[in-house]
């Protein structure tokens, strides 16, 4: 895959965002002080697109991830995905909204060693009675590359090509958003650049979106826009991300 194809801006819509936070604040009680792991954030994630969260250690951006994903309950603010106040849900509500509408990828592939490659991705569907949508099914094995490794056992597969299994299964469902934590980080650099390239044409070719925790320039740089977090704030953003480009925003950001 080209660096170019890696920097094409996703196209544009005029659909309203998948995810909005207002005013997104976390304190965490430690005891003796308060830790203020996000400080009114205000962000919007386009329906289709593919966005990378960035920041310096400490920063807030796991914390971000978490609250935007229903996974963290914020201290104050709302986060909006869709029409839903995610922030005004119980716990029963979150875990079906997480189920039904949200798809996970983690940096650990988290599959099961006893199942192939293709009862690992239905499974999520088939632990929830949902039936499978075959068309669905064949495309995203076809996004994802992953035709001919069906019926492998995860200890048969790359590292790379267990995290296609692992982005297919969060694929499957067609959620309105797919949250990705440091999806490369167990990958060396060709595999990363493979699993990568198929969030971008999922974005892409399946319009779907995606929400990423990147420490990694080069792993930002294959989103449509990235944003900056810094001591919990939302301190800049950029479109059309080159690692060069990034790389200089988070030099500055630590200075």
């Amino acid at each position: 895959m080209s660096e170019t194809m890696a920097h094409q801006a996703a196209p544009q819509t005029d659909a309203p965002p998948a995810v909005v936070a207002q005013g997104l604040t976390k304190v965490y009680d430690t005891g003796a002080t308060a830790v203020r792991a996000l400080d009114g954030v205000d962000v919007a994630f386009a329906r289709g697109a593919f966005t990378a969260i960035m920041g310096p250690s400490g920063s807030g951006k796991s914390t971000l991830m978490h609250c935007l994903a229903g996974l963290d309950t914020a201290t104050s603010g709302s986060v909006h995905m869709g029409r839903t106040d995610i922030t005004g849900l119980k716990d029963r509500e979150l875990t079906l909204l997480r189920r039904d509408r949200i798809g996970f990828i983690f940096q650990s592939f988290n599959l099961l060693p006893m199942l192939t490659a293709q009862q690992n991705i239905v499974l999520p569907a088939e632990i929830a009675r949902r039936k499978v949508e075959p068309k669905r099914f064949e495309r995203i094995v076809e996004v994802v590359g992953l035709h001919d490794r069906l019926d492998h056992l995860p200890v048969k597969l790359s590292g790379g090509e267990q995290q296609r299994v692992a982005v297919a299964r969060a694929l499957l469902n067609d959620p309105e958003v797919v949250y990705a934590d440091e999806p490369t980080g167990n990958l060396d650099s060709r595999s990363g650049a493979e699993v990568l390239g198929f969030l971008r044409d999922s974005a892409r070719e399946l319009e779907q979106t995606v929400i990423m925790v990147t420490h990694d320039p080069m792993a930002a740089a294959y989103a449509d826009r990235v944003v900056f977090l810094r001591d919990g704030r939302l301190v800049d953003e950029v479109g059309t991300p080159t690692a060069e480009l990034v790389l200089d925003r988070l030099v500055k950001l630590e200075g």
